[in-house]
């Protein structure tokens, strides 16, 4: 039989009961979709993770205190609420004569209630110095940033995210305004410029920075540092700069042996790896779960192939009286089942990338994210695949039911 001529004959039967062939292809087209949103789900969720990692700063390396034990992605001690005490403004300076470092811009954080009138709120507060705005891209929309006279004055000045400034100013100017942080009076010398949610969930419009001075001496009592943040020069590569802070900080530490390091370096490369890992591994169990739905669609495909070679078996019968060979028979009913998979996945194409559009729209206009929109052409590559593999797969076995049927016991079937 030529292969019109089975596609015809296939195309035929289909159309001929519509109901059973749409509520056959259903399980294909949900298991599609299924497939398209996850797997853009996952694409999307990763752009957006880079991005905001990206979106710290350019070329950094970021020096952490405590070592990392294990992998080269185990968390330092400090990062498990340990106070370790290494970090000093002698490794700062020793960092910033480095001519491959731009910046090295240390940190301390804090937790503390801030209040203005009668609104208060418990935010997270940042000791910075200048360099800190333009080590970690920070941008200041509204009035100015402190500067280093203001840190070596012990000036009570800070710059707070534009969440901080609705929660406790509302609809009044904050800039030049005072608030109490800590039980200490600030004044408002600028307004950031609106970031969204940065790596690792931290919320960059929820934040207050004050000079590292203030934070250190009259907030935490302390005269180490949390982090210090280290911006590479273009000049340079980061992986580089990375081996010079390493040797700069066991310089300063005194630290001969490699193992005995008291500091984690982390560079963006290291965190867009593990958080790439991470967001790839998700995906595949996500898409693998949705595959299981593709599974119960192809065995609903083979039910009812079944059922139809039983209905049909005197048609088959009268097919082989008058010559057509098993072959024709095996093609005419594989057929059916790779044209229901087909268009099924073709049908589960259109509506999984519906359902990303809606998505995408409740996220950005409803939840208000930042979520990144994402089609990958390998999700629909995939679909496509799958689907006409699943409709090969389950139709196989039916299609060699009704060839190996006998003509005779076949016309003779009730």
């Amino acid at each position: 039989m030529r292969l019109y001529d089975s596609l015809k004959t296939s195309s035929n039967n289909l159309t001929h009961s519509k109901m059973r062939t749409f509520l056959t292809m259903l399980g294909i087209v949900i298991g599609i979709s299924s497939v398209i949103l996850l797997m853009s789900i996952g694409a999307s969720a990763e752009k957006l993770i880079i991005g905001q990692v990206q979106g710290v700063g350019s070329n950094l390396v970021f020096v952490i205190p405590g070592a990392s034990k294990g992998s080269r992605f185990s968390a330092p001690a400090s990062s498990q609420g340990i106070i370790i005490k290494t970090l000093t403004g002698s490794d700062v300076d020793a960092l910033q004569r480095d001519p491959a470092i731009v910046n090295a811009a240390p940190e301390v954080r804090g937790q503390a209630k801030a209040v203005f009138g009668n609104n208060d709120t418990n935010i997270t507060y940042i000791g910075v110095t200048e360099n800190f705005f333009a080590t970690r891209n920070f941008v200041v929309e509204k009035g100015q940033n402190f500067n280093d006279s203001d840190v070596n004055s012990f000036n009570r000045v800070a710059v707070i995210g534009p969440e901080i400034a609705k929660t406790l100013f509302g609809d009044f100017n904050p800039v030049g305004k005072s608030f109490r942080l800590n039980d200490i009076s600030f004044k408002v010398s600028g307004i950031l410029e609106q970031k969204g949610v940065g790596a690792f969930g931290v919320d960059q419009d929820n934040i207050i920075l004050v000079p590292i001075s203030i934070a250190q001496k009259q907030m935490l009592g302390i005269d180490y540092y949390n982090a210090i943040s280290v911006q590479v020069s273009d000049s340079y590569a980061s992986e580089y700069t990375k081996s010079r802070v390493f040797s700069i900080m066991r310089a300063s530490h005194r630290i001969t042996d490699p193992n005995k390091d008291d500091f984690t370096i982390r560079t963006q490369e290291d965190i867009l790896s593990l958080l790439g890992s991470i967001t790839s591994i998700l995906t595949i169990f996500l898409t693998s779960i949705a595959c299981i739905s593709l599974v119960v669609g192809g065995i609903g495909i083979m039910n009812i192939m079944l059922v139809s070679v039983i209905e049909r078996t005197r048609e088959i019968g009268l097919r082989k009286a008058v010559g057509a060979t098993n072959s024709d028979i095996l093609q005419q009913f594989l057929w059916e089942s790779v044209l229901l998979t087909f268009f099924g996945g073709f049908i589960g194409i259109l509506f999984g990338a519906f359902l990303v559009g809606v998505v995408y729209l409740v996220l950005v206009n409803i939840i208000k994210t930042d979520w990144v929109f994402a089609l990958p052409a390998q999700a629909i590559i995939s679909a496509v695949v799958v689907s006409t593999f699943t409709g090969v797969l389950f139709g196989l076995y039916p299609a060699r039911q009704a060839a190996k049927k006998n003509p005779i016991d076949a016309l003779r079937y009730e």
